[in-house]
């Protein structure tokens, strides 16, 4: 297996994965402090039920929750670095989305619990994403270049 990283070398597939989840997490986090794009920004709360800022009109936000966005992109664009992190950022953060769905279906929405805040919709989001993430994770895991020979390895 090659530890690829961003740095001269070819990145591998799950690598790559990483790196596009983690732009993707970062471009929302973004988003979130763009006017016309988040609805109801000038009721941007720092963090809270409170918060009536809506992203693309659909996802309530907050500063925090954008922060956590930009933070949790940051965080894929570095793991990107290896095959192993990679892999690791993909599962884990499914696994966080997967908690965080959890946490937002048990809450009460309108409920001090709802500090992030959270939504019906981020909730469905948030288990999209978690599946998304720990499958991706997974199936791109089990592929990854042999050193020299270029035939995918199974571990």
């Amino acid at each position: 297996m090659t530890n690829a990283n961003v740095s001269g070398r070819s990145m591998t597939t799950i690598q790559r994965a990483a790196q596009a989840v983690g732009a993707v997490f970062l471009l929302v986090g973004v988003l979130g402090f763009i006017p016309g794009i988040t609805t109801n920004y000038e009721s941007l709360g720092a963090a809270g039920h409170g918060s009536g800022a809506l992203l693309l009109g659909v996802f309530q936000v907050s500063i925090l929750h954008n922060i956590v966005h930009l933070l949790f992109g940051a965080a894929g664009i570095l793991m990107a670095r290896t095959a192993a992190q990679s892999r690791n950022y993909l599962v884990g953060g499914g696994a966080v989305y997967l908690v965080l769905w959890l946490y937002g279906m048990l809450i009460g929405h309108d409920t001090p619990a709802n500090f992030i805040p959270v939504n019906s919709a981020d909730n469905w989001l948030h288990l999209v994403l978690g599946l998304g993430m720990v499958a991706l994770g997974l199936a791109l895991a089990r592929r990854t270049r042999t050193a020299g020979t270029g035939r995918a390895a199974f571990h």
